[in-house]
């Protein structure tokens, strides 16, 4: 046996999420030595766990990862770098992406928010609603102008005057 050799390793359990398509000829798990290409297509775990496939893998299953680099939906649908921990094809980590891709043609950005600071002003914007949530308390701001404040208890503290103005004010 030499050191390119395919080395044997215990047959998988029948649940495992490698397919048959990570299989060399002869059935043995083929060692991910290196680095290896894969797709983000996606994530899950509400949207903490990336899911890669192995590019070379067409019919391959979306495997969950770890990563060693920010993801976020931009990212989906470009290609990745990955590493697996301990040489095991079923451990991706992603390490990084890979620049000159286009993610997924993605008309809008999808669940983006724009966030700007200076060091004296942050703003935070979205596009159709903003939500400020701890427990049982919140803040909505939406596009069409409209606040909500909500919570058990509302208290406005102010050291000079406490204004209160609108087209019209309604008390209870």
């Amino acid at each position: 046996m030499s050191a390119r050799d395919p080395v044997p390793l215990p047959p998988l359990p029948s649940d495992s999420l490698i397919t048959d398509s990570l299989l060399d000829a002869r059935g043995v798990r083929a060692p991910a030595a290196g680095l290896v290409v894969g797709r983000l297509v996606g994530f899950t775990n509400e949207g903490r766990t990336p899911l890669v496939a192995v590019v070379d893998a067409s019919d391959g299953p979306a495997l969950p990862a770890q990563s060693a680099v920010d993801l976020h939906g931009a990212h989906v649908g470009r290609r990745v770098v990955m590493g697996h921990e301990g040489g095991d094809l079923r451990r991706p980590i992603v390490l990084g992406v890979l620049g000159g891709d286009e993610g997924w043609p993605l008309r809008e950005s999808v669940g983006n928010v724009e966030v700007s600071a200076d060091g004296e002003r942050m703003t935070v914007s979205a596009r159709h609603q903003l939500v400020l949530r701890c427990g049982e308390s919140s803040i909505v701001l939406r596009s069409d102008g409209r606040v909500e404040i909500r919570g058990e208890t509302v208290i406005t503290q102010a050291v000079g005057a406490n204004h209160v103005r609108g087209g019209s004010v309604q008390l209870n």
